[in-house]
């Protein structure tokens, strides 16, 4: 029997090669297969790193102003190693799932396994409406914060158009992500991607310490509960970035290998988001409180210039890999998914753009979005589910003794890994979407009293002779021009 589940397990994911094997390949198909189409452990890493840590990287300083720096710290180290557990969950139950399903004899050459056709075949079809509703809504709602992202930075560089123009330009360039088939086509685009975020992370570093402490800094953080559980849900959004797990480990030749990556993708992106934040934090204090773009504070030069341009492409492969699994799941609702004409999946795929696009321009709410999509969607869909899951799937004794994947030892086994995942759906459940829904719900609300829905330029600087609104206890103040720093009265580095 121990045998026969060691086959099994090395069979998952060997699809791909067996696609290939014995057809001779040119020049051309295999500088194609190396730019083009990738399955490697090195690929899903890439995947992860990348598909981690985007826009979020902007909006951790205004975190820290939220939370102080202590807690600022302990929170990217707790929530890391949470989301590395879930991420881990998450591939035992892929595994199991398939292994299952091929012992049945079912074929996956052309189809894409998702979250909740795991939940689906594991658990029923309850749990596979719970799931696909609230992952579904998660990666809605993460395409439009990318989009939101691309209006608020590309404004400090040309802000002759104000964010919601920007907003339509950039909805128009990210639907060209349509013509991407999967996620094994990402392998160039994850590797420049992750280049462009650890660029950024180290300009914001450096361009901060070079700047030095603006004249009177003031770290009071935290200083409202409303503030740091907002602060402390918007780390919980970073560090859940693992709604497209079950998509990166499919196309993955052997999806088997992915236990450990997401936690080693974690601890790279660490090295990018602790130095960031607390460089900037220290640098600027509480003026991040009115200013939830990272960039919005650091003097034009042609190192911000450039680190903003790649946040925008970043931004474009992100959304991709947000949006690629709801065209998945469209895919299928509408029966296109096993086509093999790529233009007329591409078209059957447009319509899944609009609402984001429409979404992105009604909450054009850059960092108070992230908080709130943290809270309510991000705590249920990559924490909450996946550890209740895990528990209902292995909770006989029969399931236990024939998992493909026994529980490492160090986390004490099944006893161990039970504890383990009731803590987190409690902690997640009280802490993430208890005071955090409440915290980031009433900032969220209170950017649409001060601002406005569809707002035209949020937190962009007053016309000439208007003035700015009062200060509040929320980020609702204007921004500084991208042309016009403020005066900080002291002598700095444009970096």
């Amino acid at each position: 029997m121990a045998a026969d589940k060691v086959v099994e397990t090395v069979v998952v994911g060997n699809y791909v090669e067996m696609e290939t094997e014995g057809k001779p390949q040119n020049m051309k198909s295999k500088l194609s297969n190396f730019f083009w189409h990738g399955g490697s452990v090195y690929d899903a890493w890439f995947s992860c790193s990348s598909n981690q840590v985007a826009q979020v990287l902007l909006t951790l300083p205004y975190s820290f102003s939220q939370l102080g720096m202590l807690s600022g710290i302990l929170f990217q180290l707790f929530y890391g190693l949470l989301g590395s557990w879930t991420a881990y969950l998450i591939s035992i139950l892929y595994v199991e799932y398939r292994t299952r399903k091929e012992r049945e004899k079912v074929d996956f050459r052309n189809h894409v396994i998702q979250w909740f056709e795991v939940l689906d075949g594991l658990l029923g079809k309850h749990w596979r409406n719970v799931g696909l509703a609230f992952n579904c809504t998660f990666l809605l709602f993460g395409s439009v914060i990318q989009l939101i992202a691309c209006a608020s930075n590309i404004y400090y560089i040309n802000d002759n158009l104000d964010k919601r123009t920007w907003t339509y330009i950039f909805g128009a360039c990210c639907a060209t992500t349509v013509f991407i088939p999967s996620f094994h086509n990402y392998r160039i685009w994850s590797f420049l991607g992750l280049l462009m975020t650890t660029y950024t992370a180290w300009y914001l570093t450096i361009a901060s310490l070079l700047h030095g402490q603006v004249e009177g800094v003031k770290h009071a953080g935290p200083t409202k509960l409303v503030l740091y559980f907002t602060g402390a849900t918007n780390i919980l959004y970073t560090f859940g970035g693992h709604a497209v797990t079950v998509e990166i480990m499919h196309a993955m030749w052997k999806p088997q290998k992915f236990k450990a990556i997401y936690l080693l993708a974690t601890l790279y992106v660490m090295t990018l988001t602790l130095p960031s934040a607390a460089a900037v934090y220290w640098a600027f204090g509480d003026m991040l409180l009115n200013h939830s773009n990272a960039f919005s504070l650091l003097p034009r030069s042609p190192f911000r210039d450039m680190a903003v341009i790649l946040m925008l492409i970043h931004q474009f492969i992100t959304f991709g890999f947000a949006c690629t699994p709801l065209y998945f799941v469209w895919e299928k609702a509408i029966g296109m998914h096993e086509c093999k004409s790529l233009c007329k999946r591409a078209a059957a795929r447009l319509p899944v753009v609009i609402p984001i696009w429409f979404l992105a321009i009604v909450f054009p709410f850059f960092g108070p979005i992230n908080s709130t999509v943290g809270s309510l969607l991000v705590s249920f869909t990559v924490y909450i589910i996946p550890a209740l899951a895990h528990i209902f799937t292995f909770k006989s004794a029969a399931a236990r003794e024939n998992a493909v994947e026994q529980p490492p030892k160090f986390v004490g086994r099944w006893v161990g890994t039970y504890t383990i995942n009731v803590f987190v759906v409690v902690w997640v459940l009280v802490v993430g979407f208890g005071f955090g829904g409440w915290a980031s719900m009433t900032n969220f609300i209170h950017q649409i009293d001060t601002f406005g829905l569809f707002t035209k330029c949020y937190q962009c600087p007053p016309p000439q002779g208007v003035l700015p609104p009062p200060p509040h206890s929320f980020n609702t103040t204007v921004a500084p021009s991208p042309h016009h720093q403020p005066s900080f009265n002291h002598t700095h580095h444009n970096l």
